[in-house]
């Protein structure tokens, strides 16, 4: 069985006051990308480029769109892009309650059911848990009562000192993973909401029963960095895979993360297993 542990959630703010100019320049820059490799992939001059960065021309909606695109820039910040240039917004924001996203709910469900026993959970922009299987639950287990309540986010889960985070056994090393991630989507965002959930996160006192690696045993040669946490007298090692879906069409869509916790070592499989049978 899965469960849905979604709530509202305020939609992240478009940057106020600037023009299309500025915005492009911005993107292209954190692309690294030049005016005239910019121009070439987009059959464009590099002439034109420099214009509409400098406020002299205004690129066309198909030109804009075609930027976006060979920029990489995230779908809700292309509704940014074409609104600063004085179009409407092209991709819709449907809420995923939403009869139109019918399909793709139960597809997800139906998805991490099918990891089981391994965890798995689908997120939003935000960290907030959409849906979740019973690998995921199983790992709540003390979890503190008052992080439970909706929307569950996944970071206030995993850092908080009444979360998961006393059971981690390389806490320093998972949240530090886990805030690069963050800092990676602010950048790309440019969200006060997401900010400000990093801030918070951030701020968490570090437990010492999750900061100290147990003694002994022998080294095991991970592909990745796992995440060591302990449950039931247990050290459970997993390795996390994010998915995202592929040239989303709407916002809601595109910022989904399917994340998956697969096993690190044999003994985790062993004991997975014989848990969610």
């Amino acid at each position: 069985m899965t469960t849905v542990a979604s709530g509202d959630t305020a939609p992240f703010g478009a940057p106020q006051g600037q023009g299309i100019g500025p915005l492009l320049r911005a993107w292209r820059e954190r692309r690294r990308v030049s005016q005239l490799e910019l121009a070439l992939r987009a059959d464009s001059s590099a002439r034109h480029i420099s214009f509409v960065e400098t406020g002299r021309s205004r690129p066309s909606e198909e030109l804009l769109l075609r930027l976006a695109e060979h920029l990489d820039v995230p779908v809700r910040e292309r509704n940014a892009l074409l609104l600063a240039a004085g179009y409407a917004p092209r991709y819709p924001e449907t809420p995923l309650d939403d009869p139109a996203l019918d399909a793709l709910r139960e597809g997800m469900e139906r998805l991490i059911q099918g990891y089981e026993p391994y965890p798995a959970l689908v997120v939003d922009a935000l960290y907030n848990v959409v849906v979740a299987n019973r690998g995921i639950l199983m790992l709540l287990d003390g979890v503190s009562p008052s992080l439970l309540t909706r929307p569950l986010n996944a970071m206030r889960l995993t850092l908080h000192p009444e979360g998961l985070a006393p059971r981690i056994r390389n806490l320093r090393e998972w949240r530090g993973h886990l805030l690069d991630q963050m800092g990676r989507q602010i950048a790309l965002h440019r969200s006060p909401e997401l900010r400000a959930l990093y801030e918070e996160v951030a701020a968490y006192p570090v437990p010492e029963e999750g900061a100290e690696e147990e003694p002994g045993g022998e080294p095991v040669p991970y592909f990745a960095l796992p995440m060591r946490i302990e449950h039931e007298g247990r050290t459970l090692s997993f390795i996390s895979s994010i998915a995202t879906f592929n040239t989303p069409m709407d916002v809601t869509v595109a910022e989904l993360a399917i994340e998956t916790l697969l096993p690190a070592d044999p003994a985790t499989v062993k004991y997975l297993h014989s848990l969610l049978p």
